[in-house]
């Protein structure tokens, strides 16, 4: 909206509004048959889509075909496309399963798939384990922090005894969501402030 328009009282259309929100996106980090990161991403997505101050997707890593890292020359249209998605997003939040004490291989492949797409962005994490994913979420820390990603404090987690049905099907615990929303007060937050040093 232009000088002219607020100074004369026109409104924001709803296009306008929603080009001025902050996009977040809600990537899954799991690629493997009969994955569960769909269904808690889905649901992260339904709690925020009520907030109203974002632009919120699904991002799903196993969309892009991402090679294993440094082993092509780079050129392939997955990781172009991934680059893209990357670039236009402001923050993230990121769906978090603990294999083995740590994150999934494909969600390293696919941080480690690009590098400045990352930087000076904002991101959440909710994880799910049989401790809550809180292993790997410790150790994604890490790696955030080398990607110039500033991750929030919040942290949902989900255990695959109490929020999963025969550790398939999701059925969350009735507190999940008002930690879901501080998380995401958290992530928009942090994200529009550091959308200034981009």
């Amino acid at each position: 909206m232009s000088f002219l328009d607020k100074l004369f009282g026109r409104t924001a259309t709803e296009e306008e509004k929603a080009m001025t929100k902050l996009n977040i996106g809600i990537i899954l980090g799991s690629t493997r048959q009969g994955r569960v990161s769909p269904q808690v991403g889905e649901w992260v997505k339904g709690i925020a889509d009520k907030r109203g101050d974002a632009n919120y997707e699904i991002v799903d890593i196993a969309d892009f075909n991402l090679p294993f890292v440094f082993t092509t020359a780079g050129d392939e249209p997955g990781l172009k496309a991934w680059s893209e998605k990357l670039t236009n997003l402001d923050g993230f939040v990121l769906i978090v399963a603990e294999y083995n004490h740590s994150i999934t291989g494909a969600l390293k492949n696919a941080l480690d798939s690009a590098r400045d797409e990352w930087n000076n962005k904002a991101a959440g994490i909710v994880s799910y384990g049989s401790t809550g994913g809180a292993r790997a979420a410790e150790h994604l820390r890490g790696i955030l922090g080398e990607l110039l990603v500033a991750d929030v404090r919040v942290h949902p987690t989900l255990s695959l005894f109490t929020d999963f049905e025969n550790g398939s099907v999701f059925k969350p615990a009735e507190h999940h969501p008002k930690n879901v929303n501080a998380m995401l007060d958290q992530v928009i937050a942090w994200s529009g402030a550091l959308k200034t040093l981009r």
